[in-house]
């Protein structure tokens, strides 16, 4: 694969900003993702190297940035990938230095992922490699174990017993499969149980190798291949298994859609106007909910709209996922938002709530653009209590705060935050444009900023000193957003009135 070759993959969007046809036409060995200011010890012959810029700063410019080049020039790198998140932009000065070295440069737009383009140079290497045949038979999985792997999944076996008899001819290497929150889905035997977090943080900073599973999934479940220790498996044996796999995941999607058609009965029935003891136990005993000692019911939504989606049903069963305790089967609900009733143990009612807060950002951070927001309902134990539980549900959806996680229970709600909840929608987003209206149409970038500011100032009581420390800013920064929230609103938050208003239009949503 050569430099060019990575230019012209149209779902990268990557831009050349400078490099001649001789510097593009040379073959790429490997991918090194780096912040390094001398990556130097860590190149190797023939890489290319992706580099969010972080080292880059104003001061000492060119200095730093002749440096860091003719590093990569020295260790023989092939082109420098250049991200703009940091930055908004490629400086000028790494032009420069890149054309003085003569070391191509690409701009990777923000919306890539450097995990996407190391997967697009693996994946290209090793289909290579597969056509023109592996040297010795090292790069395969020796035919004995693929007879094997192919009887077990015939046989039905579990994710987890798959995924230990592929690595264990290569001596059971350390190997999670994980979504993209971070949830684990099987690991090998001597692989160390890791958080949630940890995983989504192991699969982000490039570390050891990641490799996609291809199978449908959406941006929230799609399973990874990690493996912590990089270069422990050949790339070709390791695409094989993430084939099998694939395999795997697609057998469970097939047999999936019944179940999805019986949550989607049991949240038609939950939604009825009426309740219908016999309807709503046969559904129940559809989704394998049936004689549970409670039940929570939990709404998601997208903002503005409210409506989240066949995306936004994915999203909270990948949450829901994270706690093992429940069981639950979730579809989409009658007003467009996702739905789900999740069966636990009668005194699990906090623990559900909790997990799914801690759950909740991990998956926002799959798609961080987009404004989602949750609500639950108090634990039921009768199923005839559901259609109530889905009203309580939706109120504390309506009332969930609009910063992170923006997960409500309807415990958490109280006075005008529950009296909110029940006023019609359309009145609600009347009085919100009418109060907020200047904050929204500050600009996407500020107005949003000053929407937070404006949160946590009056959930810290109008405190500068704790608002401060809540965002991470400086007092005065606090001082000059509220004075423009004023300003812009026509409101004085020195005033009960004027916080009442605006507390209140927060709340329409």
């Amino acid at each position: 694969m050569h430099v060019d070759h990575l230019l012209r993959l149209d779902r990268l969007d990557l831009s050349l900003v400078w490099g001649d046809e001789t510097l593009l036409g040379q073959e790429i060995a490997g991918v090194t993702a780096t912040d390094l200011e001398d990556p130097t010890r860590f190149l190797q012959q023939g890489e290319v190297v992706l580099s969010g810029l972080v080292w880059w700063s104003r001061d000492d410019a060119p200095a730093k940035t002749d440096r860091f080049v003719s590093a990569l020039r020295r260790a023989g790198a092939v082109a420098l990938l250049a991200g703009e998140e940091t930055h908004g932009h490629v400086p000028r000065e790494l032009v420069d230095a890149c054309r003085r070295h003569r070391v191509a440069l690409v701009s990777v737009p923000p919306h890539t992922s450097f995990r996407a383009v190391t997967e697009a140079v693996y994946l290209r290497q090793w289909g290579e490699l597969g056509r023109h045949g592996a040297p010795g038979g090292h790069h395969a999985l020796p035919e004995n174990v693929r007879r094997d792997l192919d009887h077990a999944l015939e046989g039905g076996a579990t994710t987890g017993e798959l995924l230990g008899r592929a690595f264990a001819h290569l001596g059971a290497p350390v190997c999670h499969l994980l979504t993209a929150t971070g949830r684990t889905v099987a690991r090998t035997g001597d692989a160390a149980v890791l958080s949630a977090p940890e995983a989504a943080e192991a699969l982000r900073d490039g570390r050891g190798t990641t490799l996609r599973v291809e199978a449908e999934g959406t941006d929230f479940d799609t399973w990874h291949l990690h493996l912590p220790e990089e270069g422990r498996v050949p790339p070709r044996v390791l695409q094989e298994i993430s084939e099998l796999l694939g395999r795997h995941r697609r057998g469970r999607d097939r047999h999936r859609a019944a179940r999805d058609l019986a949550s989607a009965r049991l949240v038609e029935a939950v939604g009825a106007l009426r309740a219908d003891t016999d309807r709503l136990r046969g559904a129940l005993d559809s989704c394998g909910l049936a004689d549970r000692a409670a039940y929570t019911v939990v709404a998601a939504a997208l903002e503005p709209d409210g409506d989240a989606g066949a995306d936004g049903v994915a999203a909270l069963a990948e949450a829901l996922g994270h706690l093992p305790s429940a069981a639950f089967a979730v579809a989409r609900g009658a007003d467009g938002e996702a739905v789900a009733v999740l069966a636990h143990e009668g005194d699990a009612a906090d623990e559900v709530e909790e997990g799914l807060r801690a759950a909740w950002p991990l998956v926002r951070d799959c798609r961080p653009e987009s404004g989602w927001r949750v609500g639950l309902s108090l634990p039921v134990t009768d199923p005839t209590s559901l259609n109530t539980a889905l009203a309580q549900a939706r109120y504390a959806l309506a009332a969930a705060p609009a910063a992170p996680p923006r997960v409500a229970g309807l415990r958490d709600l109280g006075g005008l935050a529950l009296l909110l909840a029940g006023v019609p929608s359309g009145v609600r987003e009347v009085y919100r444009a009418t109060v907020l209206g200047p904050l929204l149409g500050a600009g996407r970038g500020s107005g949003t900023m000053l929407l937070e500011t404006l949160e946590v100032f009056l959930a810290h009581d109008c405190s500068w000193a704790r608002t401060a420390e809540a965002l991470h800013i400086h007092v005065n920064t606090v001082h000059y957003r509220v004075e423009r929230i004023e300003t812009l609103t026509g409101r004085d938050l020195s005033r009960l009135d004027d916080r009442v208003d605006l507390r209140a239009a927060l709340l329409c949503r």
